[in-house]
């Protein structure tokens, strides 16, 4: 299929970590009045593209985008892209009355990129076992979805078989940055690629790898600093995603004023990251890539042998993300996102992971020490 938009802005706006205040019993809320004002700066820079999700800031995200942007913009001067995580549902008839709830939260009246949201490991299987995928055509065919696609977080031999089981999508959505694009557990080169050889448009996400290419260790900084003084952190992250050929759009998922201003400047300018910008880059990930870290490769062969469900490379990224970029607060996120469902503190020392592991690591003691960083005592 053919995306029926060709030449959108490269920023788009991420509603995954927006702004907060403390609302009524210590709770935090969406600063809304903060939001609008970033908005009005990302429009006026001339971008136009903004990613929510149902599930996003526990169910507020599509809401903010309604009173932030469509509330306040024409509707055909914006792009609305939203996502359905049929594994937040209990069965296929709830998981199908999330697009109407997205509908009437965003109050788009159509959506312009509509998202089956995080397909991989054992999550795909449940947009086709519910029959969204033929569900979500029909929505296409009503015309309450421009262009259909999914978002996965997997390696690139999980997205070939989606896209060889669906090849009628229009886009699809994958975590590439420069210092995953070799990585043997994110894969972001080989899954780019993936989509490309299918002739499919690519909207990036976590080009800023969640902030941590932001706050890099002083000797990497140091590689893009002395190569260009000037250039932000983020604008080297945003630069090399926005230049691979067959990107749609690359989405920053902005929190302060500050970073909207930061990335609309850089994107306004934007120029492709040349030859010594890329060797520069490569510099960079060769030091990170010396870190010493959990030297897990996402096999997930403890996966299927954990009696207790333990997430274990979820966890272990956390580990990691400590480890490269001393970056705690996206450690805990990725830990929230991806390993609470089977927590650390769940292991029961039986060592059946450590007898499975290729790399020969020792689970047992990593997990101890992830529970103790990042599960709330």
């Amino acid at each position: 299929m053919a995306c029926t938009y060709t030449d959108l802005p490269k920023l788009g706006f991420g509603f995954m970590r927006l702004p907060e205040v403390e609302g009524a019993g210590g709770s935090k809320e969406i600063d809304l009045d903060t939001l609008a004002g970033m908005v009005d700066t990302f429009m006026d820079g001339g971008f136009t593209y903004f990613d929510t999700a149902r599930g996003y800031h526990g169910g507020r995200s599509e809401a903010a985008l309604k009173a932030a942007v469509v509330d306040r913009y024409p509707r055909e001067s914006f792009q609305v892209a939203t996502k359905l995580p049929a594994w937040m549902a209990e069965d296929a008839s709830s998981a199908r009355a999330m697009f109407d709830t997205s509908l009437e939260q965003t109050g788009a009246g159509y959506f312009d990129f509509f998202l089956l949201h995080n397909l991989g490991e054992d999550r795909t299987h449940l947009f086709d076992d519910w029959g969204l995928w033929d569900y979500l055509a029909e929505k296409k065919g009503e015309g309450l979805v421009r262009n259909l696609g999914f978002s996965i977080h997997d390696k690139a031999d999980a997205l070939e078989a989606v896209l060889d089981a669906h090849p009628e999508v229009d886009f699809v959505q994958l975590q590439v940055n420069y210092a995953d694009w070799e990585s043997e557990t994110v894969e972001s080169r080989k899954c780019y690629e993936a989509a490309r050889a299918r002739n499919l448009p690519v909207v990036v996400m976590e080009p800023v790898k969640g902030g941590s290419l932001v706050k890099l260790p002083d000797n990497a900084a140091a590689v893009l600093r002395n190569a260009a003084p000037d250039e932000p952190l983020a604008a080297w992250a945003l630069r090399f995603a926005a230049s691979l050929p067959g990107v749609l759009t690359v989405l920053s998922g902005m929190s302060t004023p500050g970073q909207v201003e930061e990335n609309v400047r850089t994107m306004r300018a934007f120029r492709p990251v040349g030859a010594e910008e890329r060797a520069a880059l490569d510099h960079v990930r060769a030091i990170l890539d010396g870190i010493p870290t959990v030297p897990c490769t996402d096999c997930r062969y403890c996966l299927k042998s954990c009696p207790q469900g333990v997430r274990v490379p979820a966890a272990l990224a956390s580990l990691n993300i400590l480890a490269l970029y001393g970056d705690e607060h996206r450690a805990q996120e990725n830990y929230d996102w991806n390993a609470s469902a089977g927590p650390a503190s769940s292991c029961i020392a039986c060592g059946v992971c450590e007898g499975v592991c290729p790399q020969r690591i020792g689970i047992v003691r990593e997990l101890a020490r992830a529970a103790g960083l990042f599960e709330k005592r």
